[in-house]
């Protein structure tokens, strides 16, 4: 299957490569965005080089100036309105401020005004307009817009100083839905109405955390002053029950019931639509993937490989936290599950083929949570992941053997996963070393019984070779 297709932006980024994070922490999130921040500071301190070449080889009288994060313009005027004349020229070196940001489109925009400037100037046409004067990009700046306004250009802004990947898509996907969703598209992007609409949402929840990550992201885009650490800190968590193995078992029944209940007047082609589902629940549980690791470039050739003896879920390079190799906790539910049915990989193989931007991948991650609540399977998809997390803590397997599997840091194993340890869960793990210890102890002391049995044994052997011998 072709890799995922996405709406590339310019080719600025042709040749870089951001780092995955491969471990979904905050360090390795930050690590990312060095990586881009210092290749954009990079290409832009190149650039600038260029433009100023460009200018000088044009016996362009103008030149640019990188200040404050803005790009000014710098040229010998005619004399503004109010200032004197101490020198008797008639002219002075002025630095102009339009608006102009310090980042490669603002490059383009300073060199065509630079040009357009110098034209002015050697027509001796000149004059000190709104334009020139600032006032006109002090207007701007003043005007008070909404976010539906303001909205349209936080995609191209966005992407002007990332690159277009389906993980930073699926980032900026969920920026927009946060503002959309909580902030409101008819919300004046001023301090008083966005914290009214934070103001509504539950203190220390997840959506408020989450909304004030998203409005940083879109106020330091748009140049916007807003002070929002009146709601920073974490969220409290929520209590979250997660399904016992019993409970998965039991459930990945529901889909197969729920087909032989429902309508016969179905479409023919959507009549065996439930066994793709049924397949996913299957995984999600035998693997504690995250839902759309299924459905990004899934490696079905690999998963049905006779040499795939480990039986390994390759996880793709466009996904979460990068590419990894997943292996199965209960090998046991791969057959419980039926996984390699290769019936189920073809309906995989179909609903997958055209799918090719992050839109396309996350309506079928949607539909995917769709048929839990359709088949009435009490928990999400995700409850899957986070129960794997739970068992292997419980089973005693090592932090970073498991946080490995699942494509994170210890350090988030440790943090998000244990939240939903409950104390049901931690009597499974006490009494479970409570009962390791106890075998330990029992076989120690059967060893030691096994031990004075095999010396007996040695000395009735010794004995009776004396004997053998004295009676030849």
């Amino acid at each position: 299957m072709p890799k995922t297709k996405l709406n590339q932006n310019s080719d600025v980024f042709e040749s870089f490569e951001p780092p995955h994070s491969t471990d979904g922490s905050y360090k390795g999130t930050m690590k990312q965005v060095e990586a881009t921040q210092s290749y954009l500071k990079e290409k832009f301190d190149q650039e600038v080089i260029k433009v100023k070449t460009r200018l000088k080889e044009a016996n362009i009288k103008v030149g640019i100036v990188v200040k404050n994060g803005s790009i000014q313009l710098q040229a010998t005027l005619p004399l503004k309105p109010e200032d004197i004349d101490k020198k008797g020229t008639g002219t002075k070196q002025y630095s102009i401020s339009l608006g102009i940001p310090a980042n490669l489109d603002g490059l383009k925009t300073a060199e065509e005004e630079a040009n357009e400037l110098s034209r002015l100037t050697a027509r001796k046409c000149f004059e000190w307009n709104d334009k020139y004067l600032g006032k006109r990009a002090k207007a701007a700046k003043e005007q008070i817009k909404t976010i539906f306004e303001i909205l349209p250009d936080f995609e191209q802004k966005y992407f002007q100083t990332r690159k277009r990947t389906m993980k930073s898509e699926h980032t900026f996907h969920c920026h927009q839905d946060y503002l959309k969703r909580n902030i409101g598209l008819n919300t004046l992007v001023c301090q008083e109405e966005i914290f009214a609409s934070l103001n509504k949402l539950e203190p220390k929840s997840s959506t408020l955390y989450n909304t004030v990550k998203s409005l940083k992201v879109f106020c330091k885009i748009f140049y916007l002053h807003i002070d929002l650490s009146a709601y920073a800190g974490k969220p409290i968590v929520q209590e979250r029950n997660l399904p016992s193995d019993e409970e998965i078992i039991a459930a990945y029944d529901n889909f197969a019931n729920y087909a032989a209940t429902r309508k016969k007047t179905i479409k023919k082609t959507s009549l065996n639509s439930w066994k793709l589902w049924q397949w996913c629940y299957g995984m999600l549980a035998t693997y504690g993937l995250r839902p759309r690791e299924l459905f990004v470039n899934p490696d079905i050739e690999h998963w049905l490989s006779t040499n795939n003896i480990n039986n390994t879920w390759k996880v793709d390079s466009e996904t979460k936290t990068g590419s990894r190799e997943v292996l199965p906790f209960y090998p046991e539910w791969m057959k419980l599950f039926d996984l390699k049915n290769p019936e189920y990989l073809q309906m995989l193989q179909e609903i997958v083929e055209d799918k090719k931007t992050f839109q396309d991948i996350n309506t079928v991650r949607v539909n995917c949570s769709s048929w839990f609540r359709r088949v009435n399977i009490g928990f999400d998809p995700y409850d899957l992941r986070h129960a794997w997390a739970i068992r292997a803590h419980i089973n005693g397997i090592p932090i970073k053997a498991a946080a490995d599997n699942l494509g994170h840091s210890v350090e988030v194993h440790t943090e998000v996963y244990q939240k939903w340890f409950s104390l049901e869960n931690r009597i499974k793990v006490m009494n479970f070393a409570i009962e390791s210890k106890t075998l330990l102890k029992e076989l120690f002391k059967e060893n030691e019984m096994l031990k004075i049995e095999v010396e007996k044994l040695k000395l009735e052997n010794q004995q009776l070779q004396i004997n053998k011998k004295a009676d030849s």
